[in-house]
C-alpha cells in the first residue's frame, strides 16, 4: 500500500489537469490491435488450473465423502503435534489438494510437495504457484533409491499424504518409511490418510467390512469411480496436457491396480523403520488416518 494519501481536491479542475489514461485500457489502447488480440486469444485458450483443481476435489469425493473430516483430524494433529508453524513433506501431493488446505490452515507453515505424476504437478503449479514463496514443486520418485536428494530442506517436522501410498508395493513403502525416518526430526509426525484394508491376519473384522461396503455401495462393494475416470479422459484430451501424458507413459507413472497394502503392513513397516509409536487415529472401517511419532 502507497503510504502517500491522494492529494485533497480542492475544486474543479481544468482540462489541462485531468488525468490522461486509465490504466490498463490506455496501454492496451496502445499495442497493436492485431498484437492485442492474439494475446487475448492466448489467455482465453490457457487451460483454467483451478478449475481443473476444483473438478479434481470433486471427483475425489465423490468416492470419499468423509474426505474433508479426513483432512480436519489430521489438521488438528499436527497442531498438537507441532504447532502451528512447522515445515511439512507432502507426499504423493497430487495437483496440492492437502497442501493447500494445510498452509490455508496456517499460515506460517511451509510445505514441499513431492509426486512423480507430470499431469498433476502441471496441473498443481498452474492452480496453486508456490502460495507466496511458502510451497515447493518436488518431481521425484517415493520409495526409489535417491529420490530424497531432489528435496530443497533436509529435516521436517511434520510429513502427510492422502489417497496416495495405497498405490506403492510393499517393498516400495518399506523403503520409503525408511526414508522418512531419517528426514524427519526427533517430535516429528507422520500423518497418513488412505485406504488402509484389514489383512488375511483379520480375517473376521476384513468380513465385516466387506459386508458394511456392499450395504453401501451395492453389490461390488466400492464406491463408484465414474467421476475419476470422466476426469482423466477429459484431460487426456486437453492439448496443454499432452506433453505430461506422453511423459508419464514413459514414466509408467499411471496408477496401478490391485489391493493396495494392508494396516499391519503399514503398522511394521513405519515400527520396524523407527518410529516409536504407530496408531490409527479416526477410521471409518478401512478409511483411516494412521499416525506415527518419530
Amino acid at each position: 500500500a502507497c503510504s502517500t494519501a491522494p492529494p485533497r481536491r480542492t475544486g474543479r479542475r481544468s482540462r489541462s489537469a485531468r488525468p490522461t489514461g486509465r490504466g490498463a485500457a490506455d496501454r492496451e489502447r496502445l499495442i497493436p490491435r492485431a498484437e492485442l488480440r492474439a494475446a487475448r486469444a492466448r489467455k482465453a485458450s490457457r487451460p483454467d488450473w483451478r478449475a481443473y483443481l476444483a473438478s479434481w476435489d470433486r471427483q475425489q469425493e465423490e468416492f470419499n465423502p468423509d474426505r474433508e473430516r479426513r483432512f480436519n483430524v489430521m489438521f488438528e494433529v499436527l497442531r498438537a503435534q507441532v504447532g502451528p508453524r512447522f515445515t511439512a513433506l507432502d507426499l504423493g501431493c497430487g495437483p496440492g489438494s492437502l497442501t493447500q488446505r494445510m498452509l490455508r490452515r496456517f499460515p506460517r507453515a511451509r510445505s514441499v510437495a513431492v509426486d512423480y505424476d507430470p499431469v498433476v504437478l502441471r496441473i498443481g503449479k498452474g492452480a496453486l504457484g508456490t502460495l507466496g514463496g511458502r510451497l515447493t514443486w518436488v518431481d521425484a520418485k517415493l520409495g526409489r533409491d535417491g529420490w530424497t536428494q531432489s528435496l530443497p530442506v533436509r529435516r521436517f517436522d511434520a510429513a502427510v499424504s492422502t489417497t496416495a501410498l495405497h498405490w506403492l508395493e510393499p517393498p516400495e513403502l518399506r523403503a520409503l518409511y525408511r526414508d522418512l525416518h531419517r528426514l524427519l526430526r526427533r517430535g516429528g509426525v507422520f500423518l497418513n490418510g488412505d485406504i488402509m484394508p484389514w489383512g488375511a491376519d483379520s480375517p473376521g473384522p476384513r468380513r465385516i467390512a466387506q459386508k458394511v461396503r456392499k450395504a453401501r455401495h451395492g453389490k461390488t462393494g466400492r464406491p463408484r469411480f465414474n467421476g475419476w475416470e470422466r476426469w482423466w479422459a477429459r484431460a487426456e484430451k486437453d492439448p496443454f496436457l499432452r506433453d505430461a501424458f506422453e511423459e508419464q507413459r514413459a514414466r509408467e507413472a499411471e496408477h496401478p491396480h490391485g489391493e493396495p497394502p494392508s494396516l499391519q503392513v503399514h503398522r511394521d513397516a513405519l515400527r520396524r523403520a523407527g518410529f516409536r509409536e504407530v496408531e490409527t487415529v479416526w477410521e471409518d472401517l478401512d478409511n483411516r488416518v494412521l499416525m506415527a511419532l518419530r
